[in-house]
Formats: C-alpha cells, sequence, structure tokens
C-alpha cells in the first residue's frame, strides 16, 4: 500500500477508535474524508479534514473533534508531529524514515507504482473519435483522439475495464456525398477527364485509389448507370476505404479501438425503433407538435406532428423529436439508439466530442438517463467531455482543415514532422476545453517553455547517470537511503503523489493532470540537479563518495520510473537520450 492510502487508513483506524471510545457515531459517512498534501508545504507534510466534515453529523465543533483524531494519529511510529490548524484542519509531519521507504516502495512496485483498483469492477466505454468516413484524419479529430484514448489507457491504470469505441457515421447525407464522390473519381479511373471537382462533392486526391479499385472491380458497369443502381455499393466501398486511412492514421499516434461501431448496421438491426418502442411503453415518447421557433417564424414552417422524446422530465430545455416528417430517424433518435446500445455492455459511458456539439449534451444526457433508469445498478453514469479545436500554426498563420476544399493537412503529416510523442505530450497540456494552439516551432523547441522537452530531458538525464556511473566505476548496488537528506526527501514526497494524482485525475477523468503532474515533478528534478552546478558535493554522482551517490541515483531512478508510469498512460515513450 503506497502512502496516501496507508494514512487514509490511520484516519480510519483513528475514527474507529474514537467510535469505540463512543465519541462517535459509527453510523457516519466518512466518503467524504480526504488525506492530502497541505496547500502550504510548511503546515506539514500530510493533511486530513476529517474532523471539518464529520464535526457536524458528530454534533460537536471542527476543532474538539480534531483534538481527538490527532491525539489518535500522533501515536503513529510514521508522525513525528500532529498539529490542529485553523478551525480544525490536522495537519502531520512525517518522520523521514516514511519517504524513505516510499522510495523503496517506488522500486518494488516498477512500473505498477501508482497502479489502482479504484475502478475495479467497472466498465467504462469511452467513444472518441468518430470522424465521419469521409477522409483521412486531421487535426481537427487529433485533439479528441489523444483525450479519449490517455482517458482510456488512465481509466485502466485506475482499475477499470474500458472499452475504446469508434461510431461510424455511415448512414447520412455525408456519405452519400462520398458516394458520389468516389464515383466520379472511378470514371476518371476509367478515362474520362472529370475536369474541375463540382461545389459540393469532396475534391481530395485521397478519393483517386478509391475510383482506381472501383473501375477495377466493376469495369464500366455503372458508368452511365442511374445513382440508384450503384449508390449504396460505392457508399460500402468509400466508407470501407476511408475506414483504412482512419486506422492507419490513428495508428501513427498509438490509438487503436476495440469496436466500430455502424449507424447503418444499427439502423438495420432496428435499433431505433426497438429503443422507441422501449420509451413509448414508458410514456417517455408521444406524438406531438414542436413549438415554432423562437424569434421570427419562417414563412414556410408549420405545425407538423412528430414522435418527441421528453427530454424536459430529465433536465432538458424542450422535448426533442426522434423522426423527421418524412419518418426519417433526426440524428438525436439515430444517437438516442445507439447509447442505449452502448448502456447494455458498460457500467458507464463518457464520449469525446468536439465543442460544437455542445448545444446537444443536455438532450443526450437526458436520453441516457431516461433509457439506463431501471438498470439493476441505478441509471448509468455518462459523461461528455468536449474538446476545443486546435489552431495549427505554421509560419504564424492558421492552416485551413477543410475536407471539402481538399486543402488541409493530414494528422499523418504532423506526425511525421514531429513525431507521435510530441503531438501526444502536446495535446495534453491543456485543458481539454481550453483553446488550443500547435506551433509546428515551439512544441520541437528545446527549452523549460515545452512541456514536451522538459519531461523527456528530464528522464534522459536520469537515464543518463547510471551509464556515468558505470564508467567511473562507482559500485551503486547497495545504496543506503539514510543519506539522503531534506533536500532530496523533498523530491520523494512529489514523487510519492502520483499514485494520488492517478486516482484524482482517473475521478475528474482529466488525463491532462498527469501532464501538468510530470511537469513539477520533471521541474523539481532539474531544479535538484542544477544545484550541483555551483556545488559539486550536491550533484547526482560524487566520485569521492560511492554511499551518497548510491543513495541519489537510487532518488532519480524512482523519479525516473514514475516519469516512465505517467508517459505510459498519455501514450508517451519516455527517451533514454536526446
Amino acid at each position: 500500500m503506497t502512502l496516501y492510502p496507508r494514512f487514509a487508513a490511520h484516519v480510519d483506524a483513528a475514527l474507529d477508535a474514537l467510535v469505540a471510545a463512543g465519541d462517535l457515531d459509527a453510523a457516519i459517512d466518512r466518503r467524504n474524508v480526504t488525506v492530502e498534501p497541505p496547500r502550504d508545504a510548511s503546515h506539514g507534510d500530510l493533511a486530513t479534514n476529517a474532523a471539518m466534515v464529520l464535526a457536524k453529523a458528530a454534533k460537536t465543533s471542527p476543532r474538539a473533534l480534531a483534538e481527538k483524531i490527532a491525539a489518535e494519529l500522533g501515536q503513529l511510529d510514521e508522525v513525528a508531529a500532529v498539529e490542529v490548524a485553523g478551525p480544525g484542519f490536522i495537519n502531520l509531519r512525517l518522520v523521514d524514515e516514511s519517504w524513505r521507504a516510499e522510495l523503496a516502495a517506488i522500486a518494488a512496485a516498477g512500473a505498477d507504482y501508482g497502479r489502482s483498483t479504484r475502478g475495479q469492477g467497472t466498465t467504462v466505454n469511452i467513444e472518441y473519435v468518430s470522424a465521419n468516413p469521409t477522409g483521412p484524419m486531421h487535426m481537427g479529430h487529433c485533439r479528441g483522439a489523444v483525450v479519449g484514448d490517455a482517458l482510456a489507457a488512465l481509466l485502466e491504470f485506475a482499475g477499470n475495464t474500458v472499452i475504446r469505441e469508434y461510431y461510424v457515421n455511415d448512414a447520412g447525407g455525408q456519405v452519400d456525398t462520398l458516394a458520389r464522390s468516389a464515383h466520379l473519381r472511378y470514371r476518371e479511373a476509367l478515362g474520362e477527364h472529370v475536369g474541375a471537382i463540382p461545389e459540393g462533392l469532396y475534391p481530395g486526391d485521397y478519393l483517386v485509389p478509391v475510383g482506381e479499385q472501383l473501375a477495377a472491380e466493376f469495369g464500366d458497369r455503372y458508368v452511365d448507370a442511374p445513382e440508384a443502381e450503384w449508390l449504396v455499393t460505392f457508399r460500402t466501398r468509400a466508407v470501407a476505404a476511408m475506414l483504412v486511412l482512419i486506422k492507419a492514421d490513428l495508428a501513427l499516434l498509438g490509438i487503436h479501438h476495440d469496436l466500430f461501431a455502424s449507424e447503418a448496421e444499427l439502423q438495420a438491426a432496428g435499433k431505433p425503433e426497438a429503443a422507441e418502442a422501449w420509451l413509448r411503453e414508458r410514456d417517455l415518447v408521444y406524438d406531438g407538435v414542436l413549438e415554432a421557433p423562437k424569434g421570427e417564424t419562417p414563412d414556410d414552417w408549420e405545425p407538423v406532428q412528430l414522435p418527441l422524446f421528453r427530454a424536459t422530465k430529465f433536465g432538458d430545455d424542450q422535448d426533442r423529436p426522434i423522426r423527421k416528417s418524412n419518418g426519417q430517424w433526426t440524428y438525436f433518435g439515430a444517437d438516442l439508439a445507439y447509447h442505449f446500445q452502448k448502456a447494455q455492455a458498460a457500467d458507464e459511458l463518457i464520449d469525446i466530442w468536439g465543442a460544437d456539439h455542445a448545444g446537444t449534451v443536455k438532450r443526450i444526457q437526458a436520453a441516457v438517463a431516461a433509457l439506463t433508469a431501471e438498470s439493476p445498478g441505478g441509471k448509468t453514469r455518462f459523461d461528455v467531455k468536449l474538446v476545443q479545436m486546435v489552431r495549427l500554426l505554421r509560419a504564424g498563420e492558421p492552416v485551413k482543415m477543410s475536407k471539402r476544399s481538399g486543402n488541409f493537412v493530414t494528422l499523418a503529416d504532423v506526425v511525421r514532422e514531429v513525431g507521435k510523442d510530441v503531438v501526444r505530450f502536446t495535446m495534453l497540456t491543456r485543458r481539454s476545453d481550453a483553446q488550443m494552439d500547435f506551433d509546428f516551432a515551439k512544441v520541437v523547441e528545446a527549452s523549460k517553455d515545452n512541456p514536451v522537452f522538459y519531461v523527456q530531458y528530464a528522464h534522459a538525464r536520469i537515464a543518463s547517470l547510471r551509464r556515468r556511473a558505470a564508467e567511473a566505476n562507482i559500485d551503486v548496488s547497495a545504496p543506503d537511503l539514510s543519506r539522503l537528506d531534506t533536500e532530496e526527501l523533498a523530491l520523494v514526497k512529489l514523487a510519492s503523489q502520483f499514485p494520488r494524482m492517478v486516482e484524482t485525475a482517473a475521478t475528474a477523468r482529466e488525463p491532462h493532470r498527469i501532464a501538468f503532474y510530470l511537469y513539477d515533478l520533471a521541474a523539481a528534478f532539474h531544479a535538484l540537479w542544477n544545484v550541483g552546478n555551483d556545488r559539486p558535493d550536491r550533484r547526482f554522482l560524487v566520485a569521492e563518495d560511492h554511499a551518497v551517490t548510491a543513495a541519489r541515483l537510487f532518488l532519480a531512478d524512482g523519479v525516473g520510473q514514475i516519469i516512465r508510469n505517467g508517459l505510459a498512460i498519455m501514450g508517451v515513450v519516455a527517451v533514454s537520450e536526446m
């Protein structure tokens, strides 16, 4: 057990002691009790809010309860001092041996240090990317892809079973446009001069090989045939070809989905009808008339009776149509059925969406709440993580990303130019809902201002220490950790927060927190390293003192292990040389 869970157990044992003494009711809910670093490091090593959150239920003052808890905690061998601060916060100072023991625990756990059982028994479906299958991936898709994949890895590290899913929107008007665009390239492959690509079709050269494949398969059979004879076939072939491109692009980022769910197959299987029937049985779908559009009513608007989902019953601001007036499914109707399908195989759902979909969040949340309300474990937890677009800059100018114009920078172009690890790390250096610029020069800059470089450089420095020690014939096989002083143990204190960071990031579903933490850890390591620039005795390698060198290398190895573990969650390889 790592340090923070161990002290959480100590606090729990202290509360049990108060229950046994009759000072606390055993039925009091302790779920909001935490153990964490104090906001001000000068206040101690650990802090607990136990008295603050339990005092009201215990019918006493926070400070009075804190004094009793502190008395119990003060008896622990690991606690050097305990203090009740302010209205009832409890601050603890630990003996140095606790931090040395935690450093040894990092080495013992290795790649599993920080791994949690928090999510054990819970299956989470994460749907991410889900770009329309109408062309290769571009940088507009990249951020959501990385955020979703890193979140999946984070939740797995925290103990969850994760399903990585991609929803293929292959049943709408855009894939019909793709089929028509492929038909044009098919005719071109058979020798026809097609000229400029007509407005409304996809002009990208990525469809040229698709046209050639269709020409090889069908010859001139569909050159002059009515659209109705070839549309479905060309659509199917073109979508399949685009998915091959998309999967290859994602593979460049190290992204592989467990499941590709087809909207066309969903509809062919009658899933939307089944969802509608289920909702009607519970009076959650009814036939009604939508309100007139707000503001000035269009001249051609007229009331039409449609099947409406009672979204207002679940927090939305209006009921939503699930079919159009022509009987076809609305986007919402199809999405409702899709989420119903996902909920059958998972305890929790997460969607990674572009920020331009923010307006549809409430209605899908309402749908999931309705469709899973009768689930054995209660309604399915459903979160939507919104991801802002990335502004790609080259020479200070934004780069266009439109598939329709054919003038866009593909994800593959960027990965090949700066590397997978740079792209993935950069996408996690800000909250997903914050705006981001991706500047080609800055993401490869060798400076402290570039988090990608700064963290990788820390790991490369650590990797170099073992090589240098071997070259200098320094024996580091039996480290005496008592040689680590207060300044060095401060780095251990920060390193020991990694397991806690994994759990808090997983709970918040924010993988960028791992990137932020690694930057802080790297900065602390670099700061300790730089002390040796002016003071040779403070260097990690001190040739004339093998004992202190062995202890410091053990410390550096522990920090390197945590950097590797954190980067692995982010899908980034820790480099040993730069």
